[in-house]
């Protein structure tokens, strides 16, 4: 997936236009974006088991569902775009854990298959919400490394992409990216 590449200037208008109230950006735009976003969160969703409840597919039209609610979103460009669709898809994917937590936990109920491991998903689910609010308390001390786990992690972007969309060299981001990771597994752990 590249975001940096020559349609980098006409998606922006497409999406500045979009938000001046212009709806044939936004049908121009859709099928730009949605091909990347699909990808994104088809390798996102890979490590899931089959028939999980939330499929690739959901979850970019969820983001879209989303995209157009947001009235007052002054994009500033492609990257802008998908730095915000990266943070919606893991509000999506968290939420959808914590659902899916609770009903398991008496909330609801639900049809198991017997081949169906439930320890692996609740394992999954439950890292999702420790990253996420391992996240969050990262976001409170130093915001910079923790979008830069929310767009590789959640927005499935390479490094080089991660640096152009927060404006700092790929050797910053790398670093960040590793001690925030570091920083992350030791909160989730202890």
């Amino acid at each position: 997936m590249n975001h940096l590449n020559p349609q980098v200037s006409e998606t922006t208008q497409l999406l500045l236009a979009w938000a001046s109230g212009d709806q044939q950006a936004l049908e121009a735009l859709t099928p730009r974006v949605y091909r990347e976003l699909r990808r994104t969160a088809a390798n996102f969703m890979q490590g899931e088991r089959q028939g999980h409840t939330l499929q690739a597919t959901a979850l970019v039209h969820e983001v879209y569902l989303r995209l157009i609610d947001a009235q007052n979103v002054h994009w500033t460009g492609k990257a802008h775009f998908f730095a915000i669709c990266a943070q919606m898809m893991r509000r999506i994917l968290v939420d959808a854990a914590r659902k899916r937590m609770s009903s398991k936990h008496g909330g609801g109920l639900c049809r198991i298959d017997l081949d169906e491991s439930l320890d692996s998903t609740d394992q999954k689910d439950t890292r999702l919400i420790a990253l996420n609010d391992a996240l969050d308390e990262l976001m409170k001390s130093d915001a910079r490394k923790a979008k830069t786990v929310e767009l590789r992690y959640f927005g499935g972007l390479s490094v080089e992409e991660t640096a152009a969309i927060l404006n700092v060299s790929v050797e910053t981001v790398t670093r960040d990216w590793r001690l925030a990771r570091g920083w992350l597994l030791s909160q989730i752990a202890g």
